[in-house]
């Protein structure tokens, strides 16, 4: 190849190359052009997003009223003092901010005249967790305190009043169990936000129960920081909605009457009542003692502390609580007798004390016997050996069925956490737990609502209400917006049948013998039934029990009432009932001159 010709060659790879080199840079010079001015928006808003904090603000706590307005659970603001940490950074290491903040503390503690109440960790903590929001270095600050800051010469940066909401309860241990607590809510992985400032979740009871309507709808804030996550703008923010008021059935003045029954004696503080409207399944008051400040419950260690307590104050008895009904059952057995033809109304059984059954010897209460007995006289005298007689003529399958349809067994619908179901035994059940069939003692057992058979307070009082209306087993209602009166099951017991049992009852009170005359009180017709259960290792203690209704021509109240380790149902429950009706219709009568006196609205 010829001289020329080779410099010929390289010259057009040298065009080429150039055209190239030149593609290139036109090329890289557009598309640069493209990201600084066509695009410069997209990355621009990519880079602010990038630096931006979703913040969740809590909704104020809806309140927890009972049926008459009175306030039950509220909020109150809890003035805290908060350090702004973004407003003393310092250039350099983060600990130079940190010494910067503790230098303010110190600072602020001698001006306010309070020691401090946060340590450099948790400064440290908060600088590497929280850092645009405000540290609460001092909570529940009196308005002294806040005073002698405000007139404080010398600025101090970063410094401001948090206004923190609380839960309170204005009527301390009232309703305790039914009102419920609240502790602080988790922060929760799934939802939208990096940081969320500390809001307050229902752990019990109403609180709990209704969380989602209390709480509301949470509020957000966007706040832009830097590369060292200090906040130097708040970008938007999203109101929070309020929560929603709940209004409870209860009856406030009730529910003290009726806990005010626990410390007559303080040697019988234990136990649970459940006051009901029969008419619509109304909760107007329901007690479990002792009780507890839900106030008090401000740490795990003071929940802690009670949990240990011995007495069992956090124990909802009235829900939770399972007890032996003694012979409070034995309407139960009566009905499922005469419903069933099983026996009339003028059945008698003669009662010398003692029944024997298979060797086996079952006594009735009263020493002497209570002799030739019919139903009526054996509800009002509550004797044993009439109901040991009936329940073998009766048999467990009828007796299970029509306690079971009474609602025995089973949860009542009521929605409050921890309801337990109780314990309605039969054949199947028995086998199953000791692998051993049911026998006839069992019966006799069962029929005198003993042996294997446990009840709440709560279910006690929906069957008072079935006793009292008739007939109808109503879903017990909380709140004002429930849908009310909502019939359960019907029972269809006859006018005839209704009219023997409320009789009988009624005599229970209002006659000289009946079990229940300490409960009578002038003026008010009131139905009831005593009963008395044996627990402990030796059988040494007493379950005092009494059910009532009143009036009984038509009836408002349906009350159930258990008093642990009482003398009986007829000595210790009984006048309790007393002073529970007594309270309730003074009540009444106090509230009536009161309308009278105002004239309708």
């Amino acid at each position: 190849m010829s001289l020329k010709k080779q410099l010929d060659d390289d010259r057009i790879r040298l065009y080429l190359l150039l055209i190239v080199a030149f593609l290139a840079l036109g090329g890289l010079g557009a598309f640069m052009w493209r990201v600084q001015v066509i695009d410069q928006s997209i990355y621009s808003n990519r880079e602010h997003w990038q630096s931006m904090r979703r913040v969740r603000i809590p909704a104020p706590r809806g309140r927890i009223l009972d049926r008459r307005g009175e306030v039950l659970a509220a909020n109150r603001p809890n003035y805290c003092i908060a350090i702004y940490v973004e407003e003393l950074r310092k250039p350099g290491r983060k600990s130079q901010t940190v010494d910067e903040i503790e230098r303010v503390l110190n600072t602020l503690s001698n001006v306010i005249g309070i020691a401090r109440q946060v340590s450099r960790e948790q400064i440290d903590r908060h600088m590497d967790a929280r850092r645009p929001l405000p540290l609460l270095a001092w909570k529940e600050v009196r308005e002294s305190a806040i005073a002698r800051w405000a007139e404080y010469p010398e600025p101090l940066p970063g410094v401001d009043i948090y206004v923190e909401p609380v839960r309170v309860y204005p009527n301390s241990t009232l309703a305790a169990h039914l009102v419920g607590t609240v502790g602080r809510r988790p922060d929760n992985p799934e939802e939208d936000f990096n940081y969320s400032i500390p809001d307050m979740l229902g752990t019990g009871g109403i609180e709990r129960m209704f969380n989602r309507q209390l709480a509301g709808v949470p509020g957000g804030r966007l706040l832009q920081v830097d590369a060292s996550g200090f906040k130097y703008r708040s970008e938007f923010e999203r109101d929070p909605v309020s929560g929603r008021d709940v209004v409870l059935t209860l009856d406030s003045d009730i529910q003290r009457i009726a806990e005010s029954l626990f410390t007559i004696d303080s040697a019988t503080n234990h136990g649970a009542c459940v006051v009901l409207d029969p008419r619509n399944g109304d909760v107007l008051a329901l007690v479990s003692a002792p009780s507890f400040d839900p106030q008090a419950i401000r740490s795990r260690s003071s929940y802690a502390s009670l949990s240990r307590d011995p007495a069992k104050p956090l124990w909802n008895r009235a829900v939770s609580g399972a007890y032996p009904p003694g012979s409070t059952f034995k309407p139960v057995v009566a009905l499922a007798a005469l419903v069933n033809e099983r026996a009339t109304p003028g059945k008698t059984y003669t009662c010398r004390h003692v029944f024997t059954l298979g060797g086996r010897e079952f006594k009735c209460w009263r020493k002497s016997g209570h002799g030739s007995i019919d139903m009526h006289k054996s509800i009002e005298q509550s004797c044993n050996v009439y109901y040991f007689e009936l329940g073998r003529d009766c048999g467990i399958r009828r007796i299970y069925h029509m306690a079971d349809a009474i609602g025995f067994g089973q949860r009542t619908g009521i929605g409050v956490p921890g309801e337990a179901l109780g314990l309605l035994p039969n054949d199947r059940w028995k086998r199953e737990r000791f692998n051993d069939g049911w026998r006839p003692g069992d019966t006799c057992n069962l029929s005198i609502g003993q042996g294997f058979l446990l009840v709440t307070p709560l279910q006690m009082a929906v069957y008072t209400g079935a006793l009292a209306n008739g007939g109808y087993v109503m879903r017990p209602r909380l709140t004002a917006d429930e849908q009310g009166g909502e019939i359960v099951n019907q029972l269809n017991w006859s006018s005839d049948v209704v009219k023997l049992i409320k009789g009988a009852m009624e005599d229970v009170v209002q006659a000289k013998r009946g079990t229940g005359k300490r409960a009578r009180v002038p003026g008010v017709r009131m139905a009831g039934k005593t009963g008395s259960a044996q627990y402990g290792p030796g059988y040494e203690k007493t379950y005092a029990w009494m059910i009532a209704f009143a009036p009984v021509e038509k009836p408002r109240y349906a009350v159930a009432l258990v008093v642990e380790d009482g003398v009986s149902g007829g000595v210790t429950a009984a006048p309790r009932i007393r002073v529970l009706m007594e309270g309730i219709f003074d009540l009444e009568k106090r509230r009536d001159r009161v309308l009278a006196v105002r004239g309708p609205t």
